[in-house]
């Protein structure tokens, strides 16, 4: 930010003393004249150039004297900034794209959303910010992305860019199947081991990305709908070495046990709701959570998931401290010079010029 400053101010308060003595100095005074019995002739002589230059001395020479102080005072200007530093919170986000999340439990504005509908809303405001959700953002905290269904997938390395990392969070969708020209599925065998769930492997990966990273605080925000069932890590085993690595982690489990209507696409390609049987594992969720010095939230709706994602950003908070930083160049000579230049040119001309005899 431009800044100007006078460094010594003090000496600007000489300045209405210089105006002051310059005002009695203009004050008329009774002196000695020469008695004439009229100057009335006198009035209509045409005024020169000289005698304007004359009248104007003090006024430039009041001038003068007001630069010569301003430049006492050391005038300034330059850069000055203001820099906000945290600690730092490396926070990894690890996200279930697995086939239950299409399950239509949950709402937003009153409209049926599928599970990863609602979760991408909540974690663009958590990231953003919200009023409404309470959420403050994360703007100073470095935040990644891990989707996980049958594979772990690691879709943001962790930065500051929340904008960018915003667009891929929408971005994210459950595997589809893929239909030849013939409307048969060609990736049927691949597709039923993306919509399953390795929890596992996704916490594995997020503790793969932050273990190396120099923060204050790390922290893996676990978000799933359901139990594991697919992948080559424990989730136990995960959240153990997270511990071991000072990786704290919340987990949270999120939609009802139970029956859940799912859309689902027929032999035609055309997408109809079939009722499907969930369940979350809470006792695994929460024996992570307490493994690795976290927590284990559960939200049923969106407004519950809310509440979760505004818990965990007030329980981690980073500490931030303030540096300014300040770059100015002295203008002393820019008023001071023409000011004794003034002051100068005003008294030799009231020595020679304009010199008044007694």
């Amino acid at each position: 930010m431009d800044a100007f400053r006078f460094q010594s101010w003090f000496w600007l308060l000489l300045i209405p003393a210089v105006l002051l003595v310059a005002r009695m100095r203009m004050s008329p005074r009774r002196q000695p004249a020469v008695i004439f019995s009229s100057i009335a002739g006198l009035k209509d002589l045409p005024v020169t150039w000289l005698q304007r230059v004359k009248r104007l001395l003090p006024i430039l020479n009041i001038v003068g004297l007001c630069l010569v102080v301003a430049g006492l005072a050391r005038p300034q200007s330059g850069n000055s900034e203001s820099r906000i530093s945290s600690e730092g919170i490396a926070i990894e986000l690890v996200l279930d794209v697995s086939g239950s999340m299409e399950a239509l439990d949950f709402q937003l504005a009153g409209r049926d959303v599928s599970r990863l509908d609602a979760v991408k809303h909540v974690i663009n405001e958590f990231l953003l910010g919200s009023r409404a959700s309470g959420l403050s953002g994360r703007k100073n905290d470095f935040v990644g992305l891990v989707a996980f269904g049958g594979f772990a997938d690691s879709k943001c390395p962790i930065t500051l860019d929340h904008g960018a990392l915003s667009d891929i969070v929408r971005e994210l969708e459950v595997p589809k199947p893929i239909r030849d020209r013939n409307g048969r599925v060609i990736n049927e065998e691949t597709l039923k081991e993306e919509l399953a769930t390795a929890i596992g492997d996704g916490v594995a990966m997020a503790v793969d990305r932050l273990r190396n990273l120099k923060a204050k605080s790390k922290v893996i925000v676990l978000l799933t709908d359901g139990d594991n069932n697919a992948g080559v890590v424990d989730p136990r085993e995960a959240a153990t070495i997270a511990h071991e690595l000072g990786i704290k982690l919340y987990t949270i489990g999120i939609g009802h046990n139970g029956v859940v209507p799912v859309p689902q696409e027929d032999a035609f390609g055309k997408r109809v709701l079939v009722p499907r049987q969930f369940r979350i594992d809470e006792d695994l969720l929460k024996e992570m959570a307490r493994t690795a010095n976290g927590e284990y939230f559960h939200a049923s709706d969106a407004e519950g998931l809310a509440k979760v994602y505004s818990q965990i950003d007030k329980m981690e908070k980073a500490e931030f401290g303030e540096t300014k930083y300040s770059e100015y160049t002295e203008l002393y000579a820019w008023f001071a010079g023409p000011g004794l230049l003034l002051t100068l040119i005003v008294a030799v001309l009231n020595e020679t010029r304009f010199r008044s005899l007694p």
